[in-house]
């Protein structure tokens, strides 16, 4: 193509004693004693305590406050200067909230991509044929049948010294997520995602190919969708941080490994990530129910860099994903249903893209 021409718009503190001399009564401190002899001053205010006059006698300290005799910093919590019921009610509120951060501290918790329990024969297997993150322990059901990929998952695992543990079924399905885990769970490192860069790498003779997701929250479609575009060889994908799937062990078992291969980007933001892949020079491709253009009006479009925009279920595209395409196309539905769902649309266009760049 000659150029861009889009179609879619871009779219108590310590311290100094501060009260008055005398402690809560004000003036000199009195003894509460009956025998002579000085008493000691009430609460000081720093540096030399006055001496309290006797009320005739008594050795006894007075009973108006417990300061420091020698000039002490002032405090209603006994000896030591230190405030005993401000330091209870801490201790009973960090027991509550946790530790407390410092001043000006901000705490950050990023969201991960998932994938650290992985269930399913294949899944398991391709985990371990990837090699790319550690494995930590395997789960056998006691009372698998024998199966090539479950020799397979062993083999490997003995080789990589990964340890394999025997237990019983209905131990393994309490600790499945999945509706099948079909007698294999694996536990490992989380999936490490890649950064938006690396997917805008140009390629010798091989323009980039993406898929961004815009919402999407069933694992099911998830997998099902990375599987396809692993298929297809999809460069890679594009997630949201917030607010849309990862890979939980629903969608890893349905990806049936595809989670291994298929780079994926998280992103802040869709449309200011959808900005920033226009600016790379790859043309953005929403799928919407609505377009009035076909998927396969897409021609030579496919062949150069291109990113396919998959709505959420039901909702389909927001408004700022929508101004940030360059093009809106749709998939022909003849029969009396009206779409499909969002993993059997990506398999169409990716495929449909394939197809032309094949």
């Amino acid at each position: 193509m000659a150029g861009r021409q889009p179609t879619g718009g871009r779219g108590g503190s310590s311290g100094r004693g501060s009260a008055p001399r005398g402690g809560s009564t004000g003036g000199r401190g009195r003894s509460g004693g009956s025998a002579g002899g000085g008493a000691r001053g009430g609460s000081g205010t720093g540096g030399s305590a006055g001496r309290g006059r006797p009320a005739g006698g008594g050795g006894g300290r007075s009973s108006s406050g417990s300061g420091d005799s020698r000039g002490g910093r002032g405090s209603s919590a006994g000896r030591g200067g230190r405030d005993n019921s401000a330091r209870q009610f801490a201790s009973r509120g960090a027991g509550r909230t946790g530790r407390i951060a410092e001043p000006g501290a901000r705490k950050t918790v990023e969201k991960s991509l998932g994938g650290e329990q992985v269930e399913g024969r294949q899944a398991v297997r391709e985990l371990l044929v990837a090699g790319k993150r550690r494995v930590k322990e395997i789960w056998l059901a006691g009372d698998l049948d024998p199966n090539d990929v479950v020799d397979d998952i062993i083999e490997i695992a003995r080789s990589m010294r990964v340890q394999v543990t025997e237990v019983n079924r209905k131990r393994l399905e309490s600790q499945a997520r999945s509706e099948a885990p079909q007698g294999v769970i694996a536990f490992a490192a989380p999936l490490e995602d890649v950064e938006l860069d690396v997917l805008l790498r140009r390629r010798p003779n091989d323009p980039p190919f993406l898929v961004a997701l815009d919402g999407v929250t069933d694992p099911g479609n998830l997998g099902a969708l990375l599987r396809c575009c692993d298929g297809a060889g999809v460069h890679g994908v594009v997630l949201p941080r917030h607010r849309a799937v990862h890979v939980t062990p629903t969608a890893a078992k349905a990806a049936a490994g595809a989670v291994e291969h298929v780079p994926m980007a998280m992103v802040g933001g869709l449309p200011a990530a959808l900005a920033r892949i226009k600016d790379a020079g790859i043309w953005v491709v929403g799928l919407d129910d609505a377009a009035d253009r076909s998927l396969f009006e897409i021609d030579d479009l496919a062949k150069e860099g291109i990113c396919l925009v998959m709505g959420a279920e039901g909702a389909g595209l927001s408004r700022l994903v929508r101004e940030r395409c360059d093009m809106i196309v749709s998939i022909p539905m003849k029969g009396r249903l009206s779409s499909l769902n969002v993993s059997a649309a990506a398999a169409l266009a990716v495929y449909e893209v394939t197809r032309h760049r094949s």
